[in-house]
């Protein structure tokens, strides 16, 4: 981490007939403004930035991920733009799996206003994230840029702003956090559901969702009510997909801040991405982004300030099937037995053509409409070459 610069002031008090000792007092520098770059939000909220790299004109997507401990590229990136990289001799785990990574070394991200130099990027496969959010991900930026910048995520107004590292004045009206830091911030929280326990979970904003306990948490804490009754997804992430449960909890509390009745996936965590014992999982973006936050790693400090999606509703739809953007399609991949999807009669391989009359092809604007819950909508879908209409009702987690 970078040392944070300070400024030595000496000050020197004299009255008439009283002589004062010198005093010296280390005063940090102020922190001073960078730059500012927009960001769009895709499914949960997740940051999406764009850059260049090196001396290559094309602009590249960025998932920008405080649950990242490093800063990475896609494999296929690396191929297409012909950039160097060998093996690191290190592994990453991921949700679905354990993989070895190459380095791609000494290289130049370029950010609107801001050149960083130097760095060397994990290579991973991030094609599942492509074909889940639609839109190609090249890359995912971490903790080796939050460690050295002081940034500001206004979700308001979709903005990212950089400062360098110094003393800074927060907003009022606020809430300061100090997070636990290995290379990812790590939070006490207070949540409840049949019982109140406090514990600590890692804080992820590349996380498409509201709140992630460990299966081995979840059964060693005897947490849920017994009237939960999680039901099963597909989710995915590094390693590829894997099935959860899903339900909800009664209560989540950061700092001050309650959140209730909060959607919550439970990973039977076999590669052990959430640290347990020591942490009970993950808050993720689809909370973080009820908040305009500042991130300052120097000083182990983040800033929540409520702002205008501070009480969006949750969203408790289900509808038991995957959904992804293959080869410029959006096709039906997972569909969970006796799911509201199993039942409406969608079959693996449909390809989606059309959602209530949108005919965007767009898997993001899809998902919302998808994410109806009790309501019943119309798709238009093909298969072997057939258009079909399927009227259909997505379920709720509870």
């Amino acid at each position: 981490m970078l040392l944070m610069r300070q400024t030595l002031f000496h000050i020197l008090f004299c009255v008439s007939t009283l002589s004062v000792t010198a005093q010296e007092l280390f005063v940090e520098k102020p922190t001073k403004y960078i730059t500012n770059f927009p960001f769009k939000q895709l499914t949960g909220g997740v940051i999406l930035i764009r850059a260049t790299l090196n001396n290559i004109t094309d602009t590249m997507n960025f998932i920008l991920d405080t649950g990242s401990g490093g800063i990475s590229l896609d494999s296929s990136t690396c191929t297409e733009y012909k950039i160097p990289h060998s093996p690191s001799g290190r592994t990453i785990n991921g949700i679905a799996g354990i993989r070895e990574v190459d380095f791609a070394k000494n290289n130049d991200l370029h950010l609107p206003g801001l050149k960083i130099k130097g760095l060397d990027f994990y290579v991973n496969n991030y094609e599942i994230l492509t074909s889940v959010y639609g839109i190609k991900i090249d890359g995912i930026i971490g903790y080796t840029f939050f460690s050295r910048y002081i940034v500001k995520v206004d979700f308001d107004s979709a903005n990212v702003k950089v400062y360098e590292p110094g003393s800074i004045r927060y907003p009022s009206g606020g809430y300061l956090l100090h997070p636990l830091f290995t290379a990812l911030p790590i939070q006490a929280l207070r949540i409840k559901d049949s019982r109140t326990i406090n514990s600590n979970f890692y804080l992820d904003t590349g996380a498409g969702l509201s709140f992630l306990l460990s299966k081995d948490f979840v059964d060693d804490s005897s947490f849920f009510l017994k009237t939960r009754v999680p039901v099963p997804i597909e989710a995915q992430g590094l390693g590829g997909k894997k099935r959860m449960m899903v339900t909800i909890i009664r209560e989540v509390k950061i700092g001050p801040y309650s959140f209730r009745r909060v959607p919550t996936h439970i990973l039977d965590d076999e590669f052990n991405v959430t640290s347990y014992p020591y942490l009970g999982g993950l808050i993720g973006n689809d909370i973080l982004r009820r908040f305009n936050i500042i991130f300052n790693y120097q000083k182990r400090e983040i800033h929540l300030l409520p702002n205008s999606h501070f009480q969006d509703p949750f969203d408790y739809s289900y509808t038991g099937m995957s959904i992804y953007y293959v080869d410029g399609k959006i096709i039906i991949d997972d569909i969970l037995k006796g799911s509201p999807a199993f039942k409406a009669g969608f079959k693996k391989g449909d390809v989606i053509f059309a959602i209530n009359n949108n005919f965007s092809n767009d898997i993001n604007q899809y998902k919302n409409l998808l994410q109806s819950d009790g309501e019943r909508i119309k798709v238009l879908i093909v298969r072997e070459n057939t258009p079909l209409i399927i009227n259909f009702r997505p379920g709720k987690i509870f």
